[in-house]
C-alpha cells in the first residue's frame, strides 16, 4: 500500500532521519555556552545580518611552566570564546607526541586557531589528557581587528586529568562571587560542546 506516492515503510524509515533532523536544527550552537548559561543573543544576528558569522584567525600564546616536564605527550586541547556563543576550538595542539615540539618546559608558543569573529575573548579553558602531568603558566589571546584586543589568563598549576579547567569572566545576569576565579567546569557538557566544534583548528605560528 502506498501513500501519496511514498510506501508506509519507506516512510516509517525515513521517520527516524527526520527526528534526526530536527533535533540538528533546534539543539543549540554550542552546547559549551548552554552549559554556561549565556543567554545573550549576538549582535551580529540581533543587527539583522541574517545571523551570518565571520570567521577569524585568533592568535593564541601558551607559556608553559619551568615546573613542567621538560617535553610532553600530554593531549592538550583549548577553548575560548565571548559572551554571544562565539566560541574557537582547538581540539589538539601540536606538542611533542604528534610532531610539533611544542609545550615544553617554560617555552612560549605561538599558535593559530580558526573560530566565529567575537565581541572580546571573556573565557578560556584547557583540558590535558595524559600521565606527564603537562603545567601551563599563562594563555594569551590576540582577537584580530583594527584595534586587536588581548585577554590573558594566568594558570601556573599543572592541570588535572581528563578535565575542562580555567577561566571564566563573562558578565552574568546575576553577579556571583568568585566570577574571575579558576574553577573546573561540568565535564560531560563540556565534552558535548568540545564535539559540536571540532571543525575548528590550530597550527602552529612560524
Amino acid at each position: 500500500m502506498t501513500v501519496s506516492g511514498v510506501s508506509l515503510a519507506a516512510r516509517r524509515s525515513l521517520a527516524p532521519l527526520v527526528l534526526a533532523v530536527l533535533v540538528l536544527v533546534v539543539a543549540p550552537s554550542s552546547p559549551l555556552a548552554l552549559a554556561r548559561g549565556l543567554n545573550n543573543a549576538d549582535p551580529a544576528a540581533a543587527g539583522g545580518s541574517g545571523g551570518t558569522r565571520r570567521a577569524c584567525t585568533y592568535t593564541v600564546k601558551v607559556k608553559t611552566s619551568c615546573a613542567s616536564p621538560r617535553r610532553t605527550t600530554d593531549a592538550v586541547s583549548l577553548a575560548f570564546g565571548d559572551a554571544y556563543r562565539n566560541e574557537a576550538h582547538a581540539p589538539r595542539l601540536p606538542n611533542g607526541a604528534n610532531g610539533g615540539g611544542a609545550l615544553g618546559r617554560c617555552a612560549t608558543d605561538t599558535f593559530r586557531v580558526g573560530g566565529p569573529c567575537g565581541y572580546g575573548v571573556c573565557y578560556l579553558y584547557l583540558r590535558r589528557a595524559g600521565r606527564d602531568g603537562w603545567a601551563p603558566e599563562w594563555v594569551q589571546v590576540v582577537q584580530p581587528g583594527p584595534e586587536p584586543a588581548t585577554a590573558t589568563f594566568y594558570f601556573g598549576d599543572p592541570l588535572p586529568d581528563g578535565v575542562w579547567y580555567g577561566h571564566d569572566r563573562c558578565p552574568k545576569a546575576a553577579p556571583s562571587a568568585g566570577s574571575d576565579s579558576q574553577r573546573t567546569a561540568t565535564a560531560a557538557a563540556v565534552d558535548d560542546a568540545r564535539r559540536a566544534n571540532n571543525s575548528s583548528s590550530a597550527s602552529p605560528r612560524g
